[in-house]
């Protein structure tokens, strides 16, 4: 392909946007977060890069662009990416699956020996000026169930495995007929969620957020779960029941949560979450490393190049399934 048109929805100021300079040399470039600012390059254009701007912005270009090819997202979540006539379409639809998984793995890690060691009591001490020597938890021989073991899944196996913890997954289709992922000890369909959740010390939630995924874990589950599991979300918020997660941790039915997303995004002024003192919180920047935009400005590029070279791209999204 000699000639393409890419309607980049991002702040037209965005420093990264200086790498798309790498693009092929007769590759035309709209940037914009109006539908006007594309008003002259959409009937041509045959990719949109959703940057940083998706919901209405990006359907209204998505329809105002009779020969796109090819949508890429630079998130691996697709909520507000999946609108009808997208999902309707021949379209190719990419996304940033496995770009961040290995920080969100890093960070599942992490909170899981937050709790194990109780960091949060050693750091309340040392600010205090006290010497509180306590007993911590071994986390060699505890169990991790992964709900939604895509590629972040893997990245959160590949960590907890070496420490010596057993690895269960939930999966949409369940196990495997013919093959086994070494990383995991078992692998349930989502009709045994609650046989899987219960054996577990950690539930991570790293599953995308589809119909079929919201409000995946809620009163049932947590009534299954141990008291001292702790919960762990690096998905998208509503995949867990907020009400229900804010009932058990209050209630101390569980020891503790760890979140880095959450249903609504900032967090609001006096939520729960931000006082009690078995959450663990992060303002959705857990894959926020000093590089993690340019790494995912150079995954569009790699992607555009197999395009430009009529290759197969990586990351293509189901669209009915939503991932």
């Amino acid at each position: 392909m000699d000639n393409s048109t890419v309607l980049i929805l991002a702040t037209p100021n965005d420093p990264h946007l200086a790498m798309l300079e790498q693009l092929p040399e007769h590759t035309t470039i709209a940037v914009g977060d109006s539908a006007e600012a594309f008003r002259r390059a959409a009937p041509e254009a045959d990719v949109i890069f959703s940057w940083s701007i998706a919901g209405a912005l990006l359907r209204e270009a998505f329809l105002m662009t009779p020969r796109v090819r090819w949508v890429h997202c630079r998130s691996a979540g697709l909520d507000g990416v999946l609108f009808p006539e997208l999902v309707a379409s021949p379209v190719t639809l990419t996304n940033g699956s496995g770009v961040f998984s290995q920080s969100l793995g890093a960070f599942v890690l992490a909170a899981i020996l937050y709790f194990a060691k109780d960091f949060r009591r050693m750091v309340r001490g040392q600010a205090a000026g006290v010497w509180d020597p306590f007993d911590i938890t071994e986390i060699s021989g505890q169990t991790v169930g992964i709900v939604g073991y895509g590629d972040i899944g893997r990245a959160i196996a590949m960590r907890v495995r070496p420490m010596g913890m057993r690895v269960l997954a939930l999966k949409r289709h369940g196990p495997p007929l013919y093959s086994a992922d070494p990383l995991v000890d078992k692998i349930y369909g989502p009709d045994d969620r609650i046989g899987m959740i219960s054996q577990c010390d950690y539930i991570v939630a790293a599953t995308p957020l589809t119909p079929e995924t919201r409000g995946l874990i809620g009163p049932e589950e947590f009534a299954a779960m141990k008291p001292n599991a702790v919960v762990i979300n690096v998905g998208r918020g509503p995949v867990i029941e907020e009400a229900a997660l804010v009932a058990a941790l209050s209630g101390k039915h569980i020891k503790g949560a760890a979140l880095d997303v959450f249903d609504r995004e900032p967090l609001p002024e006096g939520h729960p979450f931000y006082r009690l003192e078995n959450v663990l919180l992060s303002p959705h920047c857990a894959d926020h490393t000093p590089d993690w935009l340019d790494q995912a400005m150079r995954f569009f590029i790699e992607q555009f190049e197999s395009y430009h070279r009529g290759q197969t791209l990586r990351n293509v999204v189901d669209k009915k399934l939503g991932y």
